[in-house]
């Protein structure tokens, strides 16, 4: 197949076209540069916020992956990061969603998204079926990202929405803060800890990205998140056994909401997540649950994700 891939130079983005690559297809990588010497034909040179991509590119794919977006890890307290937070992801997926839709034969697309859609649900279990609600800045980003991807389903596309839990490698935050953290002897739960919290490993994420590329049918909001979720307690008891060090400093919601601002309910709200649709499609996770998550995640590595 031939795949486009939006947001290759992130982290997520250089593991999925590396599997990609890896499995045979044909990837082009859309950057906002120039192409680099002798790469004209592994990528292509775009401008999402001035609405400039080659259509003939993104048209005569198989498959159009995006993954572009501003960094997620920035000043909670700035209007300036929230805003390009939004704008950053509503941009590429609008002009991706409509040049796709204006294709005689619309490839499928494959686009990010977060498990934040579904807002704070307590101890309810979530699966792809759940209900969004609440306000909180996420859940708002999250909201006006899928919707940016209208055009493309509205035009027959098959779009899969990747509802992507916090992929957990060393090399990557958030994994890469806690684990220094908590050698520091920092650890402790968040809150009262009894909040969800959906995790997956890298090699699930990329293993389960890769697979609904390749997946003729798949459609739709799909759950990327290990199969059983951990509240925040049982994630900090795991994460100071596996670095051998204790965590007793918990920090109090309010000092929490001081200090996060509007990601405050990011921190502290609670999402049982269920990945029943990867499940349903037989999807097999290599790290179904919090230990195995984090085994994978501390080991980091091209040996974690082969």
């Amino acid at each position: 197949m031939h795949v486009v891939v939006a947001g290759s130079s992130g982290f997520l983005g250089r593991q999925l076209v590396t599997e990609l690559r890896g499995r045979g297809h044909d990837v082009t990588c859309l950057v906002r540069r120039d192409p680099s010497p002798g790469q004209d034909s592994r990528e292509s040179r775009w401008d999402p916020q001035g609405g400039v991509v080659d259509s003939g590119l993104v048209q005569g794919a198989d498959v159009v992956v995006n993954l572009a977006g501003s960094p997620l890890i920035g000043n909670p307290h700035s209007t300036k990061w929230a805003r390009e937070v939004l704008t950053s992801r509503r941009a590429t997926t609008r002009l991706l969603a409509t040049t796709i839709a204006a294709a005689a034969s619309p490839p499928a697309l494959v686009n990010a998204s977060g498990v934040s859609w579904y807002g704070d649900h307590g101890s309810a279990e979530l699966t792809e079926a759940s209900d969004t609600r609440g306000h909180a800045l996420l859940t708002r980003v999250a909201r006006e990202w899928e919707e940016a991807a209208q055009p493309a389903s509205g035009a027959g596309a098959r779009v899969v929405l990747l509802r992507t839990a916090p992929v957990q490698d060393r090399r990557n935050a958030p994994l890469r803060q806690q684990r220094l953290q908590f050698l520091a002897g920092l650890g402790g739960r968040l809150g009262n800890g009894r909040q969800y919290y959906p995790l997956i490993s890298l090699r699930d994420w990329v293993g389960a990205a890769a697979f609904l590329v390749e997946h003729p049918t798949a459609s739709g909001p799909v759950n990327l998140c290990a199969p059983n979720t951990p509240t925040n307690a049982e994630f900090t008891r795991t994460l100071a056994r596996l670095v051998h060090r204790p965590a007793v400093l918990p920090a109090p919601a309010a000092a929490i909401r001081l200090a996060a601002g509007p990601m405050a309910d990011e921190v502290l709200g609670s999402l049982n997540l269920r990945p029943a649709a990867l499940l349903d499609l037989g999807y097999g996770f290599a790290d179904p649950d919090v230990a195995s998550v984090l085994a994978t995640g501390l080991r980091g590595g091209p040996e974690a994700h082969a």
